[in-house]
């Protein structure tokens, strides 16, 4: 959260003996400190926390969604978000050919709570899929199917309009298994053909064009924090 390195690089720069701690070279992993009372310093520089950021990406297709560059040489969304200067981590993924909403932030403990099945936050997705679905076929949405990994039945899905024979679909899962939403309507016979997220729990997309990126506003901050269970100090 210093802007100096990964977790797991800032493990190696301590086995290094390259960090202090009050002006003594740590090497024990497991070493706790107060960030507001103690002195850390790495090469010699002291370093502190960067501030909280709060961001939302309209992630576009054909982006993978980590940073730094892939080893496939595929794009990824650290090309979209070079001008923001603290570090700032992904909350989930979206699929390579997924787009749409994706929030970025280094406040872990938000993080954690967005991702976390205990408190159902709703991810809503707009889903162009092959064939026309039946309202019976919606039905059994409903209803909900076993898949390889369990049951899944979501919060809600109702069709949008018909598109030539495809099917725009809205459907909102809390959960978070992967390719759970591609996998469900699958089930069904109508795989996916397009697939974009428009909604985070409170979040949502708006206007925000496709590659683009908007800090929260303390408004949706508030909501945020309150849906998962966090009292938002600006």
């Amino acid at each position: 959260m210093c802007g100096v390195s990964s977790r797991r690089k800032a493990d190696q720069l301590i086995k290094e003996g390259r960090v202090k701690v009050n002006g003594q070279v740590v090497r024990d992993l497991g070493v706790k400190i107060d960030p507001e009372l103690d002195r850390v310093e790495v090469d010699g520089k002291e370093v502190r926390p960067l501030r909280k950021r709060y961001i939302i990406l309209n992630k576009p297709c054909c982006y993978l969604t980590q940073l730094g560059k892939s080893q496939s040489g595929k794009k990824t969304i650290e090309e979209l978000i070079k001008d923001i200067p603290e570090r700032v981590f992904p909350v989930g993924r979206l699929d390579y050919n997924t787009e749409g909403l994706l929030i970025l932030t280094n406040d872990g403990e938000l993080a954690n709570r967005v991702l976390h099945p205990r408190y159902k936050l709703p991810k809503v997705y707009l889903a162009l899929v092959k064939g026309k679905v039946s309202k019976n076929t919606l039905r059994k949405m409903k209803r909900g199917i076993e898949l390889e990994d369990g049951f899944a039945v979501p919060d809600d899905v109702r069709i949008v309009r018909y598109e030539g024979d495809n099917t725009l679909l809205e459907i909102t899962f809390h959960e978070g298994r992967k390719h759970i939403v591609k996998r469900f309507l699958a089930s069904f016979g109508h795989p996916v053909i397009k697939l974009k997220r428009i909604a985070i729990g409170p979040l949502t997309l708006g206007k925000l064009p496709p590659g683009k990126w908007r800090d929260l506003s303390e408004r949706e901050l508030r909501q945020l924090f309150s849906a998962v269970g966090l009292k938002y100090s600006p």
